[in-house]
């Protein structure tokens, strides 16, 4: 049961320049017909007085809920949050499956709005109340970042299309496209014919001032060049006009790498800044102190994650993530190919995958990155099938997450028989206490 089951309740459906609000009285009935409200100052006014009338008849705090909509809902709450204590957000998730479920298929803002009222005031369902600014900025600034690698990098395959018809062995000589060298050298020369037209000094020239090695090197680039230049001559598609869609591909690139360079010129400012929380920096060390997590990978993972408190056990980080296992079970008959869920966090998915990634890998010495992990990985999970080994020890890391951020105490490496045994101890000398 709600506990606000005995209360008024107010729903709130979210657009974006308009919401509808149904109020219900404590004993469930309708006390207003829904009512639109536009977001302004004047709309938001006019709905706090609406809440503090039912406060001040029924002598009783009211229940105010609304629905997650990306970013239309924030102001709303925020606003209402600084007038009201009982503010909350509730899952679109929830609200879906508990919409129209009336006889007759009816689906309009009036309805959902009392809908929404509906569900808070009768049913005990998960719900959010804090909106920390700062870890909102964070998120939306990581969530950025990886927006833009993602644009970069679709214009990066398409360079590399578009230089496999044209100059089919220009990868033999940069393995990497988009290196600050290749790119200098394309955005001069970007066909074959280009570069043997080239005077020879302009090209070492350009060699020289971005990859900065010895003459020798650039002379031996040079040479390649001019060699996979001759060959593309002949087994290439004579297509100069793709030089057009190979400089706006370079164009692209360059500024895409200069807008992520400066987004992570701004997260950096942002954590040095002696005005954002120190709770949040210690948290982000703390993560950054396990074994195969990155700095902006820890930065990531806190951005997503924000308040640990609100994860009383481990799973439900495991939920939150969406690589919870789904279930497919009707009668006596239980599926055995279900996937996870991936009805969390995509961005905290996506940094976990290459975590764990990296967690089972060695070095260029041969040296684990986690010996502990890779030994789970290579005996404890031999012959599952590799994401499903994967999705086992993004599980395992998950774990790690919960345990730093709980005990506020930097990760430490220890072989599970020494965990397991320290454990035992500890629960024996509490039962004793």
């Amino acid at each position: 049961m709600s506990k606000f089951f005995y209360s008024p309740v107010v729903g709130i459906d979210v657009s974006a320049d308009f919401s509808y609000v149904a109020i219900l009285a404590p004993n469930g009935d309708v006390y207003k017909k829904s009512f639109k409200i536009k977001h302004d100052a004047k709309g938001f006014d006019h709905l706090v007085n609406e809440i503090k009338k039912v406060e001040k008849e029924f002598n009783m705090k009211t229940g105010i809920f609304m629905e997650s909509t990306g970013v239309y809902h924030l102001s709303l709450f925020h606003y209402l949050n600084k007038n009201f204590d009982n503010t909350f957000v509730i899952n679109p998730l929830i609200t879906k499956c508990n919409k129209n479920m009336d006889i007759r298929k009816v689906k309009n803002d009036k309805k959902d709005a009392l809908s929404i009222a509906t569900i808070g005031k009768f049913q005990n369902i998960k719900l959010s109340q804090s909106l920390d600014l700062d870890i909102f900025l964070l998120k939306n600034l990581v969530r950025e970042y990886y927006k833009l690698t993602d644009s970069c990098s679709t214009f990066k395959k398409k360079l590399s299309a578009d230089l496999r018809v044209i100059f089919p062995n220009y990868s033999t000589i940069f393995s990497k496209p988009t290196s600050n060298t290749s790119i200098a050298i394309l955005s001069s020369y970007p066909t074959p014919k280009s570069i043997l037209d080239a005077p020879k000094e302009d090209i070492i020239k350009i060699l020289i001032e971005n990859s900065r090695r010895s003459l020798c090197w650039c002379e031996n680039m040079y040479s390649k060049l001019i060699n996979a230049a001759k060959e593309a001559d002949i087994i290439g598609v004579p297509l100069n006009g793709l030089a057009v869609k190979i400089s706006s591909s370079l164009t692209l690139i360059k500024t895409f790498k200069s807008e992520i360079n400066t987004l992570l010129s701004e997260i950096n400012t942002l954590l040095e800044s002696s005005e954002f929380p120190k709770s949040i920096k210690e948290n982000i060390e703390l993560i950054d102190s396990i074994t195969g997590i990155g700095h902006l990978t820890a930065i990531t993972l806190i951005a997503e994650i924000g308040d640990i408190n609100g994860f009383i056990k481990p799973k439900h980080l495991v939920a939150f993530f969406g690589v919870d296992s789904s279930v497919n079970q009707s009668g006596k008959f239980e599926g055995d190919q279900n996937r996870i869920s991936k009805r969390g966090t995509r961005i905290g998915r996506r940094a976990l995958y290459a975590v764990s990634l990296a967690s089972i890998r060695r070095n260029r010495s041969g040296n684990p990155t986690n010996a502990i992990l890779l030994d789970y990985y290579q005996n404890n999970l031999k012959g599952k099938k590799p994401k499903i080994a994967l999705v086992a020890i993004m599980r395992k890391i998950i774990n790690y997450i919960f345990a730093v951020l709980r005990n506020q105490k930097p990760f430490e490496q220890r072989d599970p028989k020494i965990h397991k045994q320290m454990f035992l101890e500890n629960t024996s000398l509490s039962k004793i206490a």
